[in-house]
């Protein structure tokens, strides 16, 4: 931490930080504005702006590191608010005295109390008292109008800045290998001439994949699983199941229609950075434009974390581990091309997602993971050990890979992708695809979801949460599908761990 701080310069002084703002050359922060109204019922988002205050260089840095350029200069914009939300604090604070002193006269007059002359107080001093307390209530009632105004552009700058990055994330844009899984099937094959084909034309010469019906029913980016093929996935869900369930994670079954401020808050907005589509949003009949917007969840990653918005956890509970299956909505606004043709791109799949919370476990008020072994560690390094198990007894070949800053999402501040080797990749990433995916998000979910965790001593902290892929099912088929392909035969060898859940079927073949 203390390597990573070395490269940022804070200021000492609010004037210093202040002229450095003003002198920036990017002084305006064009930031995507959210296109959703938040409910009165949200979750109230409950930001370390303190920090954010103290450390803007910090801040700054880190959004140029995750390629978030437009709110680079958004920390040094809410110190200049600070300041202008402290300015009129200041001139209201004397505002206030007076308007009491006035108050105070005007009450006394209405008990008829006596001036020092034994007299009653002249009509004309009331009336002017009256005037002036009216005239303070207007200036005042501006005031707190203008507070309240910079009070919430402060706490929307903040809310869409990106989690800090961990030390363990290389800067930059290349990803750290950090082990592999298996050996390189092309290295090691007994077979010089064995023939790798795509899962396009696999799962179409064995009859599983259809992506013509789909084509006329709903377009490019989806398509039938059919036969064999739909019986893949479901044992593929299955086997991800069992293997989370008997390391203790709780199944659960979460609703695929989130509110839109609910996916703001894990850090999954409508559209990116370049104003591209991410998630499905619903259209509303007029008779419900006044409703809160619904949008389809990118991920059970969404649902699973708002199922413990607005609540207070006992820390006796956890880590809290859930493991959901749902179907998964992506726009991918993407290109399409031959390097996305099939199952490796598309708006709509199945996904075994593992999400847990866990016990705070910051360094003091860096915001910044312990270098020791914590609970958020732990519970990380196991949805690792469940990913590499599955991946393992799949029999594919993969690659453990620390992402670098510029791949990180807006709530990890770390992630670790597995990617496995799809033949008919090759003249893309050599072959690499991603399979899986794990993220540490410290508090940054909690503290906008307002999930609390009640602390020995009965404090009330923000829990931690941590997310990863337990399998992505098209993604896997198509793996599968290319890897366990034999052309003597024109059959696809079933992996051993998912015959069980097809009836000890060991082979798909030709119908």
């Amino acid at each position: 931490m203390n390597a990573l701080k070395r490269s940022f310069v804070d200021c000492s002084t609010r004037q210093t930080q202040l002229l450095r703002y003003k002198q920036a050359s990017l002084r305006t922060c064009c930031l995507a504005r959210r296109n959703y109204t938040r409910p009165a019922f949200a979750p109230k988002p409950s930001i370390d702006i303190k920090h954010i205050r103290q450390n803007p260089g910090l801040y700054e840095q880190n959004c140029i590191d995750r390629n978030y350029a437009a709110h680079s200069k958004a920390s040094w914009r809410i110190i200049e608010l600070h300041e202008e939300w402290l300015a009129l604090q200041q001139s209201a604070r004397g505002l206030r005295e007076r308007n009491n002193l006035i108050r105070g006269r005007l009450a006394k007059t209405a008990a008829h109390m006596k001036d020092a002359e034994g007299k009653p107080p002249a009509p004309q001093n009331k009336g002017s008292l009256i005037n002036e307390a009216k005239a303070l209530k207007a200036e005042l009632s501006a005031i707190e109008a203008k507070e309240t105004q910079l009070q919430d552009e402060i706490e929307n700058l903040a809310q869409d800045l990106p989690n800090l990055s961990s030390t363990h994330t290389p800067v930059g844009l290349e990803p750290e290998v950090v082990e592999y899984i298996h050996k390189h099937p092309e290295s090691t094959s007994g077979e010089p001439n064995r023939v790798w084909k795509s899962h396009v034309d696999i799962g179409q010469e064995l009859g599983i994949l259809d992506f013509s019906g789909s084509a006329q029913t709903s377009g490019w980016g989806w398509y039938f699983l059919v036969g064999n093929g739909a019986m893949l996935e479901q044992a593929l869900v299955q086997y991800a199941l069992s293997v989370a369930r008997k390391k203790g994670w709780l199944a659960v079954a979460p609703p695929s229609l989130v509110y839109s401020h609910i996916a703001s808050a894990c850090g999954f907005q409508p559209r990116d950075q370049n104003g591209e589509q991410q998630i499905y949003a619903l259209e509303q009949a007029e008779k419900d434009k006044t409703k809160p917007q619904l949008v389809l969840a990118g991920t059970a990653e969404i649902p699973l974390a708002g199922m413990k918005a607005n609540q207070t956890l006992e820390d006796i509970n956890l880590p809290l581990k859930t493991v959901g299956v749902s179907r998964c909505y992506r726009a991918e606004a993407g290109a399409r091309g031959a390097n996305t043709k099939g199952l490796y791109r598309v708006h709509e799949f199945t996904k075994v997602e593992m999400f847990a919370w866990t016990l705070p476990d910051s360094v003091e008020e860096d915001h910044f993971s312990s270098t020791d072994a914590s609970s958020s560690e732990a519970v990380f390094t196991e949805m690792l050990s469940i990913q590499k198990e599955i991946l393992e007894a799949l029999g594919l070949h993969c690659r453990i890979l620390e992402m670098p800053t510029t791949d990180l999402g807006a709530s990890a501040t770390r992630k670790r992708d597995i990617e496995a080797f799809f033949p008919s990749r090759r003249g893309k990433d050599e072959g690499w695809g991603e399979v899986t995916s794990t993220s540490m998000c410290t508090d940054y979910q909690s503290r906008r979801l307002h999930t609390r965790v009640r602390l020995e001593g009965r404090k009330l902290e923000f829990p931690y949460t941590v997310n990863g892929t337990a399998l992505a099912v098209p993604r896997v088929v198509a793996a599968i599908l290319e890897n366990h392909w034999n052309e003597q035969d024109s059959s696809v060898t079933i992996p051993e761990v998912l015959r069980p859940f097809m009836g000890g079927q060991a082979k798909i073949e030709k119908a």
